[in-house]
């Protein structure tokens, strides 16, 4: 097995990140702004924008899903929304700042999917056991 880098999660940062913010981001250049633009027509190249963004999700949650499950993600949202509440309570970001919540939020997003990209990767660095999601048996 090759050897996880942070370059390595970076990468898969980047590409979640790039999955969340062509879905949607507060700039007004996304998907869900292409669409609702035209809404209730919907044309071939929003059709096949659609389904490759639909095609990412699948495979950066079900891998998410898969690996730490859905108290992992819950678990890492409640530290994400404890983080955020404590940059709050410092007055870095103001309750106003609706735009900077959006972004930090879609940044949220886009780690907690790396992380479940990554996660049988950090686990065995951390902990040093593999782990096997073949379930099937030989034959």
């Amino acid at each position: 097995m090759q050897k996880f880098t942070f370059g390595k999660f970076g990468l898969r940062a980047v590409f979640a990140l790039l999955l969340v913010l062509l879905t949607f981001n507060p700039t007004g250049y996304s998907y869900v702004h292409m669409v609702a633009d035209g809404f209730p027509k919907i044309t071939p190249v929003e059709a096949v924008c659609g389904i490759l963004l639909l095609i990412g999700w699948f495979v950066f949650l079900s891998a998410t899903l898969r690996a730490i499950g859905l108290l992992g993600m819950l678990l890492a949202l409640a530290l994400f929304a404890a983080l955020i509440w404590l940059i709050l309570s410092w007055g870095w970001v103001t309750l106003n700042d609706r735009n900077v919540l959006i972004w930090i939020g879609l940044i949220v997003l886009a780690l907690i999917l790396a992380v479940g990209m990554s996660w049988s990767h950090l686990y065995q660095r951390w902990t040093g056991q593999a782990t096997v999601d073949d379930t099937s048996g030989p034959g």
